[in-house]
């Protein structure tokens, strides 16, 4: 073993770890694939099935079978419903890990033959769901299907139990008013089961179906709107009762020690109305910070939900705000360091480029997207951008591209014109997808509006980079579609297509649309360069200065997986030591209070046994970091480059006063390329989005067999 590798630290980066493509890796994968579909599809399974009476039977006695005197009910609850969704998460480390080794040691391959793909076929494309592709709508299909089967099942249970008893028809009938308030509060919760998955935005689970939080976003916001539906529906009912027997102010007062708390319940129902109202469309446009800043209210919403259910209930939706709670922890752990900024400049068309140090052990894709606060401007303010800057760049540094629209822009512009100054800002992420999309597709058409040439830059450097160094790179054949309301946005492109190393094995075709002006500025006569930009700018400093930090749940799979299972193990220790000490001595019966309890359990397990994991990866990262910055301390080249002298090398047209034509667009590529996968990625507007995804659905629906297949992407922020 020689003095370098003896030196390198164990997990310093995966290629340390690289395992050998053989039986005992690809059984391994294989085992552990199987054994998270088989746990998914039981836990899903017995949800779905949950309210018949040939599934609820049995499940009774389940539970009271796992049942243990130190965790009670509540053990076993935990054990059916939350336990999975745990395990599956932890397993996900294991299976990511050894896949994106496989990935980077072979590289993807593209199938012979052109196919659709349920994920990238667009089916809805002018709808309130925005684009919705064949996958999601199986989803929603099957999802719509187990809410009308629950609702069905738990009225015809109703009936059942209205018939046990000889009631008065007026008392009869506030029964079974309260009987389906019940019944639809039960249903909402399995749907809180799935409502904080999507929005942990360094979750595993994401990690495991390559879903990054900018497209699972769209799903929490659909289940928080059929929860709020079926949570609202609840109390109403429950008010309706209560109206009638004319106890409604007593019964929202009340508090019971047993049983179900009602003025929790009223106020957890509260804060997540407010929340509601402030995230519809209307409002969240119109006035962003105010759905921003209400929608801080899910802590009420949770911790007041945990009271009126209890305990028990509140198992059946643990999991998913447990690895919430995880995943916002290690955030605010990231967040709390300064990173400087290694270079600022200000384009001419009202454009900013940030370029932040970063270490060599932080990796990410050229898809991938971070969150913004700088603090000098606002505390609370935290902006998402799109990485503009392949990983290949260097290891040392990572850039965004940010368009001045509103005042939080302006005033950053107006920071990076002072002369002699320094920036710091505070960073989350990159988050993004797990696996680079764009390159698996040897065919590529890329439409961008404006700003939305930002993640192209990245993916068309990362592109070149690649054929340049000799590694897995399929992409062939680019067609950048690009539309600007002025000229002065041009050089933004350049920056990447003019540059020395371009690479001629790379087949680009460059149409830019430029919507606001007929002909070129007269001051100008062509398109300006990137040489005619003078620049603001910071004093680079290459490798030097604090970098972003390491802890993110996007980051190194395995600390992410040990983050997972120590504060996992950490709660059942901590319950465990709760109960045994305190609750069962002491014959602690109130309902509420154990829900508390639980909570603040589950609290102190995140921050305590996951804090303990977060002080050894943050000590890896020191030390990572370290070994790496002496073997590799300059970065590659300069974010964005200056235009080539040489000759250009690819064929690019531009047009004024005029839109794309996507039929004609979509048309000419389908007939030049053949019966092959064509990549679409999209970044800009929703009607852009939704221009190129219903001609996504055209073409794709009208092929024959010798045509292409056009796979729709979104690569757009929208919340």
């Amino acid at each position: 073993m020689d003095e370098k590798s003896s030196k390198q630290p164990l997990l310093s980066r995966n290629e340390n770890l690289k395992p050998t493509p053989n039986f005992l890796v690809s059984s391994t994968k294989w085992i552990l694939k199987v054994s998270m579909w088989v746990i998914f599809i039981a836990w899903a399974a017995l949800i779905f099935l949950y309210p018949s009476d040939a599934v609820h039977k049995p499940y009774l006695k389940l539970i009271q079978a796992l049942s243990t005197p130190t965790f009670g009910v509540s053990g076993g609850v935990f054990l059916i419903y939350s336990a999975p969704v745990l395990l599956i998460a932890f397993l996900a480390s294991a299976y990511i890990y050894l896949r994106d080794e496989e990935d980077e040691n072979h590289g993807k391959k593209s199938g012979k033959q052109a196919r659709l793909r349920l994920w990238t076929m667009p089916i809805l494309v002018d709808g309130a769901f925005g684009v919705v592709s064949a996958g999601e709508v199986i989803g929603i299909a099957v999802f719509t299907t187990y809410i009308v089967w629950a609702i069905y099942a738990e009225t015809v249970k109703n009936f059942e139990v209205l018939s046990n008893f000889h009631l008065p028809t007026h008392e009869e009938r506030i029964f079974m008013i309260e009987l389906i308030g019940l019944r639809l509060g039960v249903i909402g919760l399995f749907c809180v089961a799935l409502l904080f998955l999507p929005v942990a935005r360094g979750s595993l689970l994401l990690r495991l179906i390559d879903i990054p939080f900018e497209h699972a976003a769209r799903y929490h916001v659909w289940l928080g709107h059929l929860t709020m539906v079926l949570f609202t529906l609840h109390g109403l009912f429950y008010a309706i009762a209560w109206t009638i027997e004319g106890r409604l102010l007593d019964q929202l007062m009340e508090w019971k020690n047993k049983g179900v708390a009602n003025l929790p319940g009223v106020i957890s129902l509260a804060a997540g109305l407010l929340m509601w109202v402030t995230s519809l469309p209307g409002v969240r446009r119109v006035n962003f910070e105010l759905f921003f800043y209400t929608h801080q209210l899910y802590v009420v919403f949770v911790v007041f939900m945990a009271l009126h259910i209890g305990s028990l209930s509140f198992c059946y939706v643990a999991a998913g705000i447990f690895l919430f709670m995880l995943d916002r922890f290690l955030r605010f752990c990231q967040s709390r360091r300064t990173v400087d900024v290694l270079s600022a400049r200000s384009f001419p068309c009202g454009t900013l480029e940030l370029v932040l140090s970063k270490p060599p052990n932080l990796h990410y894709n050229a898809l991938g997207w971070i969150f913004l606060q700088v603090r000098e401007l606002s505390w609370l303010q935290w902006h998402p951008f799109s990485v503009s800057s392949s990983p290949l760049d260097g290891e040392n540094h990572l850039a965004v591209l940010i368009k001045v629209l509103g005042d939080w822009t302006q005033k950053l512009e107006q920071r990076i014109s002072e002369k002699d100054s320094k920036l710091k800002v505070s960073v989350e992420g990159p988050y993004g997808h797990e696996s680079a999309y764009h390159l698996k597709y040897e065919n590529l058409i890329l439409v961008a509006g404006g700003i939305g040439i930002s993640p192209f830059l990245a993916m068309l450097s990362d592109i070149l980079q690649r054929m340049n160094d000799g590694k897995p790179c399929l992409p062939t054949n680019v067609l950048i579609v690009w539309a600007v309301k002025q000229t002065d946005e041009l050089p933004l492109l350049q920056t990447v297509v003019g540059m020395d190393n371009f690479n001629l094995s790379l087949n680009l075709e460059i149409q830019t649309y430029v919507t606001r002006q007929s002909q070129p500025s007269l001051e100008e006569g062509k398109p300006p360069s990137v040489e005619a930009i003078n620049p603001d700018t910071f004093p680079a400093s290459e490798s030097k200065g604090c970098g972003m930090s390491v802890l993110v749940g996007t980051g190194n799979v395995l600390w992410s997986g040990m983050y997972v299972l120590v504060s996992t193990v950490g709660l059942v220790a901590t319950v465990a030591l709760v109960n045994t000490f305190y609750v069962n001595p002491y014959n602690v019966e109130y309902s509420w209070y154990k829900g508390l309890l639980l909570l603040l359990c589950m609290t102190l397990s995140v921050l305590v046994f996951g804090g303990v994991v977060i002080v050894f990866w943050h000590f890896w990262e020191m030390k990572t970091r370290s070994v790496q910055n002496v073997s590799n301390n300059k970065t590659k080249r300069e974010v964005l480059h200056k235009a080539s002298s040489k000759e250009q090398q690819y064929l690019s047209t531009i047009r004024y006063g005029q839109r794309p034509d996507f039929p004609e667009i979509f048309g000419a590529m389908r007939d030049r390329w053949g019966c092959v996968d064509i990549g679409v990625v999209v970044c800009g507007p929703s009607t852009l989005q939704t221009s190129v995804a219903k001609e996504c659905r055209t073409q794709n629906l009208g092929r024959r067999s010798n045509q292409p297949v056009f796979h729709f992407n979104s690569h757009s922020f929208d919340l």
